[in-house]
């Protein structure tokens, strides 16, 4: 709940930008001088750009928290809780990388199955690998998508 509270918060902050934003923009048009327009036609572009991003991480932490929310209700959400921590509190990187490689085999002997990809995209997220997490992730989204 926190997570979605401080998404919240950092949208509303980014909206009240983009308008601000779109404020200086139009004021650079109206003057009618050529280098302001054109400044004015390029800060116009930075406020579709940041829609643009609130949209499409919104619409994908949706699409995600359907998945979880489906993967709960099964009893399928990934478990690492009996996996040895950091004083940070984050899981150990010998115990994360066997924890992954158990999630790959899973996926290479059912490719087409979007609930492992979801447990993939968890233990590279754990690995600390956020990039290939949520690559992997949209594969999870589109094999569910795909079988509804």
């Amino acid at each position: 709940m926190r997570a979605r509270n401080f998404a919240l918060v950092m949208t509303a902050a980014l909206a009240v930008y983009v308008v601000l934003l779109a404020g200086r923009g139009i004021a650079l048009v109206r003057t009618g001088e050529t280098v302001p327009v054109i400044f004015g036609v390029g800060v116009l572009l930075l406020p579709l750009l940041g829609i643009w991003i609130i949209v499409t991480t919104w619409r994908s932490g949706v699409q995600i928290q359907r998945l979880s929310r489906r993967l709960d209700e099964e009893g399928g959400l990934p478990d690492v809780s009996d996996l040895p921590r950091r004083p940070s509190g984050r899981v150990d990187r010998d115990a994360a990388d066997a924890w992954f490689d158990e999630r790959r085999a899973e996926v290479e002997a059912d490719q087409e199955n979007w609930r492992v990809w979801y447990r993939l995209a968890y233990a590279y997220e754990i690995a600390g690998d956020r990039k290939r997490a949520r690559a992997t992730m949209r594969r999870a989204v589109e094999l569910e998508a795909a079988s509804r």
